[in-house]
């Protein structure tokens, strides 16, 4: 493998250490949701003790979940042994309700910490249940950069909710 200097690049990275508007604001987008009250508008589906569930507004795939602790951190080792245990058994109803509503043939299921990892939301880790067909990656996000997304979004709101409250953990 062969390196390139690039000594400018530098200056740009080292711009991610100073606050953005994002990490300036206190209380995530999920924190705020969550105080809202309003679930229909935040697409949450559903509220536990430690953590919820709410659908992602800009999902991969058809029913893309997120599961959120309800206290506001950034840092998985925040994150106490009640909360993570909490989150996983989340996580297991999640995909109980999408095997129920969706029928998907897998998942996709990890969570991305920090910018620089992947995170759209860096300021409260949240875990990400993408579920995933045979076939389901096409032609149009490497073409056009467009995803296609089956159902609408608050269809599959009400279907998940359902799920949810049929489901007796």
């Amino acid at each position: 493998m062969e390196r390139m200097w690039s000594p400018w690049r530098s200056k740009y990275i080292s711009s991610f250490n100073k606050p953005t508007r994002r990490t300036r604001r206190n209380t995530s987008l999920f924190a705020a949701a969550l105080k809202s009250g309003d679930d229909d508008r935040h697409l949450i589906v559903w509220r536990g003790k430690l953590c919820f569930v709410i659908m992602n507004r800009y999902p991969y795939n058809s029913g893309h979940l997120l599961v959120v602790p309800n206290r506001q951190t950034a840092d998985i080792q925040d994150l106490t042994v009640e909360e993570l245990a909490d989150i996983m058994q989340a996580v297991q109803r999640s995909i109980r309700a999408l095997d129920a509503v969706m029928h998907p043939q897998g998942y996709n299921l990890g969570a991305n910490l920090g910018k620089v990892g992947g995170a759209g939301v860096d300021n409260h880790i949240h875990f990400h249940i993408v579920p995933r067909w045979n076939g389901d990656t096409n032609f149009m996000p490497v073409l056009s950069d467009t995803k296609v997304i089956s159902e609408d979004m608050k269809s599959t709101l009400k279907k998940l909710r359902k799920s949810f409250k049929n489901d007796s953990l």
